[in-house]
């Protein structure tokens, strides 16, 4: 072979092997993205000796044999249920969970047979049939006639001071010189960001009502009324910066660029207070940088539970702030390699699933306790979890080697392993949860509105959104119904503004409504 037949033999080699990396890593994101749109979407499926002294193990150890011999075991289990046939018996139907109409009014109707003698019958029993009846929604206008008075002539001559004219002063309407009552203004509100309907569709059904209603008049109202409640939205947000635990998420959302003339790709921050389940959205600039991060929790004091995104390790070692992991996170990683690597995919979940086993037995004590013991979760934790943490950080410096380099279950097992401190410092503390789904689920109205109404128009609307999504998934945390809530704050908040009254009141986790 001649050096320029070998120089070109190497160069088809160098790109043989590159197409076959380039292939690989398609058919990975093949697998994944056929596993978001056709696969099944649940799923469940070494450190110190004591929880106080978390830190990262160095070195390579070897698998104990008996631990390797549980976990083959414990995966040709799961194979074998992957594989076993499910044979669907005809059974008996259940009865249906009956439907609650405790709370409708119930209009009777009572109907007679025709009979030609009545007096030579004798009426039994009545058959009785319900059927549910809906009424459309009503809009009418509420005119109110304020009536004047005078003072008599002589009675003015008589007392010059006395004031000459009384009329009935004007209630206190939610926006000045507004027709809208605070019942239509919290429809528009609710009907968007909590029916997630954009504003035309709401527009369309108020015709259906006999009234039009312009596009600029319903965004001026809309504007008006979250200017009102940005004041209970800053106490809100205030009130949750000041405890010592909250989870935090990002999610997207589309806005308007309109020197570029099209939508962009922006970025809201949700924080959650665990305890108490009070959330608050922020926008700024659609930015997901660390400058927004440290901003927005700079004050914090706590425990920060987030997922593996790079920004929060700025607040590692920062005092006052200890971050958490999210045990689910990392378990989607592996669940989404089992294409790649089906052994040591489920050899990785039946580890987290012993973690979320523990958490499962401690709901069951408290359901039977009829309260939370976090005292007892932690022991459980320390006691039953902990090793498997342990035995998990073992399992993963022995494989890691093993796995081809840029693979989905390399990529898996590092990301784990880079953070399994801030993943194992959960068990310190009972009120600590595995993961932080609670702040992703959070933002579900987010993800289904972007869906709807496709954009915000500009970065003021975006802010305005998240004023509004945060008072209604606080009010949704809390039990309490959004639209009596937004009502009755719409009709009180002129009352707050005039008198400077301190609005704490009217948070969702304080509010109580006025009894008439």
């Amino acid at each position: 072979m001649t050096a320029e037949e070998q120089k070109r033999m190497e160069a088809l080699e160098a790109e043989n092997a590159l197409l076959k990396e380039r292939l690989l890593r398609a058919q990975q994101t093949l697998a994944k993205y056929a596993q978001m749109l056709f696969g099944q979407k649940t799923e469940r499926v070494r450190l110190p000796e004591k929880p106080e002294e978390l830190t990262g193990s160095l070195f390579t150890q070897e698998m104990d044999p008996a631990e390797q011999a549980r976990l083959d075991k414990e995966a040709a289990k799961a194979l074998a249920q992957q594989d076993r046939l499910v044979h669907v018996e005809a059974h008996d139907r259940k009865v249906r969970k009956p439907i609650d109409t405790s709370k409708l009014e119930v209009k009777e109707e009572h109907l007679y047979p025709e009979l030609d003698n009545k007096d030579d019958y004798t009426e039994m029993a009545p058959e009785v049939t319900d059927s549910l009846v809906l009424v459309p929604k009503q809009m009418y206008i509420r005119r109110i006639i304020r009536h004047k008075f005078v003072l008599k002539s002589k009675l003015q001559v008589e007392n010059p001071d006395r004031k000459a004219f009384e009329i009935a002063s004007l209630p206190p309407a939610p926006l000045h010189k507004c027709m809208a009552d605070a019942s239509l203004l919290a429809d528009i509100i609710i009907s968007k960001y909590h029916y997630h309907l954009p504003f035309y569709r709401v527009i369309e059904s108020y015709k259906e009502l006999g009234v039009s209603i312009s596009p600029s008049t319903i965004n001026d109202w809309f504007k008006a009324v979250v200017g009102k409640l940005k004041s209970v939205y800053d106490l809100l947000r205030a009130q949750i910066l000041s405890c010592d635990y909250v989870q935090v998420d990002e999610s997207t959302l589309p806005v308007i660029d309109n020197e570029a003339h099209r939508a962009v790709k922006g970025y809201v921050w949700s924080v959650v207070n665990v305890m108490t389940g009070d959330r608050f959205f922020f926008y700024e600039h659609g930015s997901r940088s660390t400058r927004v991060a440290m901003g927005l929790l700079k004050d914090f004091k706590g425990a920060i539970q987030s997922d593996g995104y790079i920004v929060y390790e700025h607040f590692e070692g920062m005092e006052g702030k200890k971050l958490l992991g999210c045990w689910a996170h990392a378990r989607r990683k592996f669940f989404e390699a089992r294409k790649e690597n089906e052994k040591l995919a489920n050899e990785a979940l039946f580890y987290i699933g012993k973690l979320y086993d523990v958490e499962r037995e401690a709901d069951e004590m408290d359901e039977a306790d009829e309260k939370p013991n976090y005292e007892r979760r932690k022991s459980l934790r320390q006691e039953k979890a902990y090793p498997e943490i342990r035995k998990f950080e073992t399992w993963m410096e022995v494989n890691l080697l093993k796995c081809a380099p840029k693979s989905l279950m390399e990529e898996a097992i590092s990301y784990t392993y880079k953070i399994i401190k801030k993943l194992s410092l959960y068990v310190t503390d009972g009120r600590y949860k595995i993961d932080n789904n609670m702040v992703e689920n959070s933002i579900r109205p987010l993800a289904i509105g972007r869906k709807n109404y496709l954009f915000c128009g500009d970065d003021d609307a975006a802010q305005r959104a998240a004023v509004v999504y945060s008072l209604l998934a606080t009010c949704k945390a809390r039990g309490v119904d959004e639209r009596t809530w937004l009502e009755d704050v719409l009709r009180r908040m002129p009352e707050y503004e005039l008198g400077k009254k301190d609005c704490s009141d009217l948070l969702p986790g304080n509010w109580k409504p006025v009894t008439k």
